[in-house]
Order: C-alpha cells, then structure tokens, then sequence
C-alpha cells in the first residue's frame, strides 16, 4: 500500500520552473523589442493616418494618432513612465 502511495507522489515532473523560465524569456524578447521598435501600427487606421468614412469616398486624419499612423507600445510606455519616476526622486 505505501508503495502505491509512493509511486503517485515522486513522478511529478517539475513544470512550473520551466514555465517561469519561458515567461522570463518572453519578457526579455519583448523588452528587447520595445528598445528596438519603440512604435507600432495604429489600430484604428491600421498603421494609414486616415480614416475613411462609411461610404469609402472621404478620409480625414486620425485622431487617435493625430495623423502619424504610429502608437507607442505598452512595455514602452512602462519603460518611460519608470525612468521618468526614478528622474523625478
């Protein structure tokens, strides 16, 4: 009977280390990407700067870009806001 109990507890294989070693060097990735790409497509008017209306005939500029095409990413925008509060310490 304890044998049984045994065998159940010691297989357990040990996923959680290699799930944290796999978020942390998804992190590191993206940290890379944000230093090297600061600036990603707009979703509103995919990447353009206009929008056109629902017919399709007119455009005007984007508001949400202001016309750029370009939005900062979230881990930049994280980035930034940290150093500018160690900055202003």
């Amino acid at each position: 009977m304890t044998a049984l109990l045994l065998a159940a507890t010691t297989a357990a294989p040990n996923t959680s280390g290699w799930i944290t070693v796999g978020v942390l060097a998804w992190l590191a990735g993206y940290a890379v990407l944000c230093a090297i790409y600061p600036f990603t497509a707009h979703g509103r008017c995919n990447g353009t700067g206009k929008l056109r209306s629902p017919s399709g005939k007119a455009w005007r500029t984007c508001r949400g870009c202001k016309g750029s095409g370009r939005k900062l990413r979230v881990g930049r925008r994280l980035f930034d806001a940290t150093t500018r509060h160690g900055r202003n310490l």
